[in-house]
């Protein structure tokens, strides 16, 4: 059975991604939880994924003696393994488009990333004001997020952004997060589709998996100074 090494729920926006595919998918797969308590090399953290990945970072799928790092290349690896399920659109240049949407967030929307780390569990309607205010960076990264994501409900007609679930959901749904977290805004279209990713029995089964962790990381956390 694949096993899928993940980091906290709440956090681990690069977790989410391989864990929301597979689970979506109906693929098994064993889960081992990798909790954060730093990223130093002495930590508990990298003493146990160094072993396991030449990286030392999560996620890491395990088939076997083969190992598979980076959300990038499990998804590919995933889809290559289980072509039954088309994780990527069966359409040549749908599958294309769907495959550059996922580098593009693989590489870049770094000021959402780093202004607006994922957390789950918290409401910050009041800091994502702040955010939206003073960082203009912020504001084309979404106005990015709502074009990209209108051409593509519109082209292929919904619900989701390649009318099925796709490798891209998986990839956007840690910024789905973000934007209800941070009440950042965006067009009523837009906020639906955010809805309709959380509603996806994997994303509301990993969300659950958060709100239950009830782990507080200043590190990840810089906007607050006690969880609640």
């Amino acid at each position: 059975m694949l096993k899928l090494y993940i980091g906290n729920k709440n956090y681990s926006s690069w977790s989410m991604r391989p864990w929301v595919l597979l689970r979506q998918a109906g693929i098994a797969f064993e889960e081992v939880m990798v909790r954060f308590d730093s990223f130093d090399a002495q930590s508990d953290f990298k003493r146990t994924l160094g072993p396991v990945s030449p990286t030392g970072k999560v996620p890491v799928l395990v088939d076997g003696d083969l190992v598979v790092w980076d959300t990038l290349a499990i998804a590919e690896y995933v889809a290559e393994q289980h072509p039954e399920h088309r994780l990527w659109p069966a359409d040549r240049a749908a599958r294309a488009r769907a495959r550059s949407v996922c580098a593009e967030m693989h590489s870049g929307f770094t000021a959402l990333r780093s202004h607006c780390p994922m957390n789950i569990e918290a409401h910050l309607p009041d800091t994502g004001a702040l955010i939206w205010r003073d960082k203009p960076a912020v504001r084309a990264d979404v106005a990015r997020l709502v074009a990209m994501w209108s051409e593509l409900l519109q082209a292929h007609g919904g619900p989701l952004l390649f009318g099925d679930f796709s490798v891209a959901d998986a990839y956007y749904a840690p910024v789905c997060m973000r934007l209800a977290t941070y009440g950042l805004p965006v067009p009523p279209h837009i906020a639906e589709y955010v809805q309709r990713v959380q509603q996806l029995p994997s994303v509301k089964a990993w969300i659950d998996g958060a709100l239950a962790e009830q782990d507080f990381l200043d590190f990840e956390e810089p906007y607050r100074l006690h969880r609640g």
